[in-house]
């Protein structure tokens, strides 16, 4: 930013200075010549022709250094056949005008006829009163007071610039210090995050930067969500497996003839915890994205296939919006349809009816899972969903598959909950999930 300003304001005062130098030049060069004219134009007025026919002025000029020798300004008055006139302080040098075509127009120019002394030159070519001869006028003066004049300019110029480049950069540092010292105070405050154990920042900032504090914050309480959500998990995780764990031990160490099976057994089980937490674990990375879309249609199909090889006996129906999309990774939405789809025909009498999009009207996307089985009793419905809570004992299970569907399904903002089918008088399970566009906490 400090080099932009520097850049920017060199550039404006460059461009700033060179204009008012030609201009303030040209105006110092004109007024300069206007005095030659001047005294070119009383040199015609007062010029006329002699009986033999040269030229002469009828009154004395009122510049006196036409009169000095080498005074720095002078005249010539020439014409073709005749013999010239020329100042007094021309001394023994003549002057060489231009031999342009006349348009009896006053011309200006430089010259450098005189070693070490350079001229300006205004001449005019005219026909005076009872002469045919074109008669040239000239008025020569030092350039030297010009020039003065000039480096005078451009000295103050120079000089006036330079200092109010300095000013204008001064002023946009300290514009920019005071700018920026929010974002020092947002830095100082993260430092303070670091140092001192503090996890917000809540200093009072200007509104320029608070849409910035905010994110910072929010950022940080997503960070302190998803580390609890860690720690939980390994509670929970090392929880559910000190138990298998103990059931081991304690069989190994009493030498216990069954130590296979229930190694196989407990196995099992601990295989089916660490599954639940790793699908946690995977849903709430993803959720992190923000941005996961699935199409539930092909979702269900996919499960479909696969529990119709386990379950060939039980008749699948498939029913609703074929263009649902749910805001959720495909992964995830498999591994909750994949527990819900097969529970139903595990538990079902042989008929299983998954309705998409249930209730268009609803802001969220409902699925049904219907199966035509014995039910749940309504007092156990709120417990069914609690990790290794089984009912039926006599199938092979963890009780952790609802679990996983809970817990996945609110981490990307839906729920499940459970009810009586009214067609298959059976259990209804009604998913929730977030439609993709929708957000979510």
């Amino acid at each position: 930013m400090m080099a932009i300003a520097a850049g920017w304001i060199l550039v404006l005062l460059l461009a700033g200075g060179f204009a008012l130098d030609r201009t303030l030049t040209n105006l110092v060069e004109r007024n300069f010549d206007d005095q030659l004219e001047y005294l070119l134009n009383a040199m015609i007025v007062t010029a006329e022709i002699d009986l033999d026919g040269e030229v002469y002025f009828n009154r004395v000029l009122g510049e006196p250094r036409f009169l000095e020798p080498n005074s720095g300004l002078y005249y010539q008055i020439s014409a073709p056949g005749k013999e010239g006139y020329p100042s007094r302080s021309l001394w023994d040098n003549t002057l060489t005008v231009r031999q342009e075509a006349d348009d009896f127009e006053p011309r200006f120019y430089d010259s450098q006829q005189f070693a070490d002394e350079p001229l300006r030159i205004a001449q005019r070519t005219v026909i005076l009163p009872d002469s045919e001869a074109r008669w040239t006028f000239a008025v020569a003066s030092a350039r030297q007071q010009l020039d003065d004049q000039i480096a005078r300019i451009r000295a103050i110029l120079a000089w006036s610039f330079a200092l109010l480049g300095l000013g204008l950069f001064a002023l946009a540092v300290l514009q920019n210090w005071i700018g920026l010292s929010p974002l020092r105070r947002v830095r100082a405050a993260i430092q303070d995050m670091r140092s001192a154990g503090a996890n917000r920042i809540d200093e009072p900032l200007p509104l320029e930067v608070q849409p910035l504090v905010e994110e910072v914050n929010a950022l940080l309480a997503h960070s302190e969500r998803q580390a609890e959500e860690a720690r939980t998990h390994a509670g929970n995780l090392a929880h559910a497996l000190k138990t298998p764990l103990t059931v081991l031990t304690n069989a190994a160490t009493a030498h216990d003839p069954k130590l296979s099976d229930l190694v196989c057994r407990e196995t099992k089980t601990m295989q089916r915890h660490v599954e639940h937490h790793l699908a946690r674990a995977r849903a709430v990375g993803r959720r992190a994205s923000g941005h996961s879309r699935a199409e539930i249609w092909p979702s269900v199909e996919s499960v479909l296939r696969a529990v119709t090889r386990i379950y060939e006996r039980t008749r699948f129906d498939l029913d609703g919006n074929q263009n649902a999309v749910a805001a959720m990774e495909r992964q995830d939405l498999d591994e909750i349809l994949g527990n819900l789809i097969e529970n139903a025909a595990k538990y079902g009498g042989g008929s299983v009816f998954v309705t998409v999009d249930a209730e268009p009207s609803s802001s969220r996307c409902v699925i049904w899972i219907e199966d035509d089985g014995m039910g749940i009793p309504e007092e156990e419905w709120p417990r069914i969903f609690d990790r290794g809570a089984r009912l039926d004992t006599g199938k092979p299970g963890t009780g952790l598959g609802l679990a996983i569907v809970r817990d996945v399904a609110e981490i990307y903002g839906g729920s499940v909950s459970l009810a009586e089918s009214e067609d298959l008088g059976g259990l209804l399970v009604r998913l929730e999930l977030p439609r993709a566009g929708d957000g979510f906490d």
